[in-house]
């Protein structure tokens, strides 16, 4: 294990958070890296939970690391490769041709979190990183860590209309197996960054370079990646832990500056989210919260209240 990674220095978060950098066999870009970030509770404890961020994305959200320790916890954050802190010069940002690559990392930090003294963990992730764990927790049911799973607004389909979905979406992703660097129009909504960042509409300071405010186009093989992932998803995968689905109650698209931004998922169709987490064959809760933003514990705060409170009473039943 010692030959994978380093040693812990100080984060870009402050004192309390520490990072580690893990060195992975090169790709088809070159050198490897991916980042665990780590924040440890008060009290000496056997429980942790590793968290995966999203698209477009990296580890940011010190409320929510607190929030665990609060509740005895040690709290660990993957930086995939290519994001954020992960990010290398000669690397495309959040370039990834099959999602299953990034199971090298989780396996890492999870083999870094029991040899740190934790025989429970719950595996958490947001959107993308939400379909990457319940694909993980499905991949491998018998694994010693792992004693449930939380994912936020998880990435389970394309927010698109159905034409789109059942025409055009197989043939781009055919295209971007084949051709994994061509690009195309991202269709994200605009007003997602601006709603959470504190210099236009939103609370929450982060690096826009790493999660930045306009991200016009995908290469489609993130697309392809998504495409083959979501069909486990689809087909229904099966579960030994308990999970909790968690969504916003409503999907809105802005085109211009609303309330709708601040309250609503403007990313993710929340419908297709209950859809295939229904299909999930396991011990599943599946829990819309009201206004929520597609990263949920990024809403206002009276939102976010009820996220935790929903989400450790469930913890309390479950884990």
């Amino acid at each position: 294990m010692n030959n994978q990674h380093s040693d812990y220095f100080p984060d870009i978060l402050g004192a309390e958070y520490q990072q580690m950098t893990l060195n992975f066999p090169d790709d088809y870009e070159g050198k490897v890296t991916a980042t665990l970030v780590r924040k440890k509770s008060a009290t000496t404890t056997q429980k942790a939970v590793l968290y995966i961020h999203g698209f477009i994305d990296y580890f940011f959200q010190t409320e929510m690391a607190e929030q665990f320790n609060q509740q005895g916890f040690d709290f660990y954050a993957l930086d995939l490769r290519k994001y954020g802190r992960s990010h290398l010069a000669h690397q495309k940002f959040y370039n990834v041709r099959d999602i299953n690559e990034y199971e090298a990392e989780i396996h890492t930090a999870l083999d870094i979190i029991a040899h740190e003294g934790h025989d429970r963990v719950l595996l958490a992730g947001h959107s993308t990183g939400g379909l990457i764990t319940t694909l993980f927790a499905a991949h491998y049911p018998n694994h010693p860590l792992i004693k449930g799973l939380w994912v936020n607004s998880p990435f389970y389909d394309f927010n698109m209309n159905l034409l789109t979905k059942k025409l055009a979406l197989p043939q781009i992703s055919h295209v971007g197996k084949v051709f994994p660097k061509l690009s195309f129009p991202g269709g994200l909504n605009k007003w997602y960054v601006p709603s959470l960042h504190h210099d236009f509409y939103g609370e929450w300071d982060f690096n826009l370079a790493w999660k930045p405010k306009d991200y016009p186009f995908v290469s489609l093989s993130f697309i392809h990646a998504i495409v083959e992932a979501q069909k486990e998803i689809h087909q229904g995968v099966v579960l030994t832990i308990p999970a909790l689905v968690m969504h916003s109650s409503q999907t809105k698209s802005p085109k211009k500056w609303c309330e709708d931004a601040s309250s609503s998922d403007i990313i993710l169709n929340v419908k297709d989210i209950a859809k295939y987490a229904k299909k999930i064959d396991g011990d599943v809760t599946i829990n819309p919260i009201q206004n929520g933003l597609h990263d949920l514990v990024l809403s206002a705060k009276d939102v976010r209240h009820n996220v935790y409170q929903n989400l450790f009473d469930w913890l309390n039943r479950k884990f």
